[in-house]
């Protein structure tokens, strides 16, 4: 075999590069087709919903890499999310909520997305509250997935009628059927004991005792009269009874296993947001039959919101295409069904049809639009919604401390509330 020449060899390894770039350029070309999500819908109902979309992305051609983070209430996630943005390297689309979204709007990281808004016209679309929180310097740079109600308790039926009572509506039903719950040999009220559980408990419990206009004042405003008067002083009083209607293994269980104690028939009743409802969808449970459902007591009047919305970072070429694609597929009826179906929780679009959806989700939706009428809505400070993440983290401090010492005074959390919302600001 003779030797080749160097023109030969030329041509071959001409030849060799250009398939190479040509591959590289279409493996590039095939990865900025593909939209990295970083989110923490991770319990069995979450995780199911968020594969929905991960679906409708597929079905239309792009590529969806999954950058789930467990824990915390989102805590964990958005550590991992500032660290990978320090670094210059964000995921396209992240989970963020309220404030926060605000935030990373100011720091120039966040794309928009005015071109997708106006195409589906979300303005039309979207409630006011829900689009205001979605903008940023009056740009679209998030879209929401649903919206949550905070102020929830589920119950179990079947160990309600084993202790004789029927779904509590006020605060003292509450800490009467739990006695009548635990004499009958159950758990009365299913916690876990984590910071953001413990303020969830917290916020349901001051909108009991306060009512929506010292929420907005003590939890959205910080307005040291109210986080230090004596309101606030009833409210932390009253949220301490309710480790009473508790039991002593509730450290730092998740809350999705203190919602499975309720399925279960271990535990009686838990308040937790209606992401709860999607652990019980997920064992095959019918609202209304073998799982109950109420605003939590005193709270009948209110709305606390908690809007789960992915935001959007800057990227270019067709990166930003399969982002744009995701977002607008966000919003549409099949994903928006499908999700909250899933998730527990109702569309961010009111005008879908509701006739899928239990009777539960019927009852948050027509509960959204009343409260939003009548000034009973208002965001959820446990949940990211109502400040920013700083101030938010001082006042779970606060209250978690509070909600597990032995000595502490309902009047000494007070001052230590204002005292940390003031330090944060």
């Amino acid at each position: 075999m003779p030797m080749p020449t160097f023109k030969t060899s030329f041509k071959k390894t001409a030849l060799a590069l250009a398939t190479s770039v040509t591959a590289s350029l279409a493996f590039a070309s095939a990865q900025a087709a593909e939209v990295e999500v970083l989110h923490w819908w991770t319990s069995g109902g979450e995780a199911r919903a968020a594969n929905v979309l991960k679906e409708l992305m597929e079905a239309e051609g792009y590529g969806w890499e999954d950058f789930a983070v467990a824990g915390g209430g989102g805590e964990t996630a958005m550590t991992v999310l500032k660290s990978r943005a320090m670094s210059g390297n964000p995921p396209s689309a992240a989970q963020i909520k309220g404030p926060e979204i605000q935030e990373w709007g100011e720091l120039g990281l966040l794309g928009e997305l005015d071109e997708v808004a106006a195409a589906e016209g979300w303005d039309e679309l979207l409630p006011g509250t829900v689009a205001e929180v979605m903008r940023h310097d009056g740009q679209y740079v998030a879209v929401p997935v649903n919206v949550h109600r905070v102020n929830w308790l589920w119950a179990n039926p079947e160990v309600l009628e084993a202790a004789g009572v029927e779904m509590p509506t006020t605060l003292d039903e509450l800490f009467a059927a739990g006695e009548a719950i635990r004499e009958a040999g159950f758990i009365p009220l299913a916690h876990g004991g984590q910071a953001w559980q413990d303020a969830t408990v917290f916020e349901s419990v001051l909108l009991a005792t306060g009512g929506t206009a010292f929420y907005q004042q003590a939890l959205v405003d910080l307005d040291p009269e109210a986080l230090g008067g004596e309101q606030m002083v009833e409210a932390l009083t009253t949220f301490k009874r309710l480790r009473e209607l508790m039991d002593d293994d509730m450290s730092g269980r998740d809350w999705n296993i203190a919602t499975s104690m309720v399925i279960e028939g271990s535990a009686g009743m838990q308040l937790m947001g209606d992401w709860a409802k999607g652990e019980f969808t997920a064992a095959g449970l019918t609202a209304g039959e073998d799982y109950l459902c109420a605003a939590a007591p005193g709270t009948q009047d209110a709305f606390t919101f908690n809007i789960d919305s992915l935001a959007m970072f800057r990227v270019e070429g067709e990166e930003r295409e399969a982002q744009h694609a995701l977002a607008r597929l966000v919003l549409e009826p099949t994903f928006q069904e499908a999700f909250n179906l899933a998730k527990g929780s109702i569309p961010a679009r009111p005008d879908l049809d509701m006739s899928e959806f239990d009777s539960c989700a019927r009852q948050s939706l027509d509960d959204f639009q009343r409260t939003a009428e009548e000034g009973g809505l208002v965001p959820s400070m446990a949940h990211g919604m109502a400040v920013r993440a700083d101030v938010q983290g001082a006042i779970f401090d606060v209250v978690t401390n509070y909600f597990n010492s032995r000595d502490m005074a309902a009047e000494e959390a007070a001052r230590r509330m204002v005292n940390a919302a003031q330090a944060a600001l």
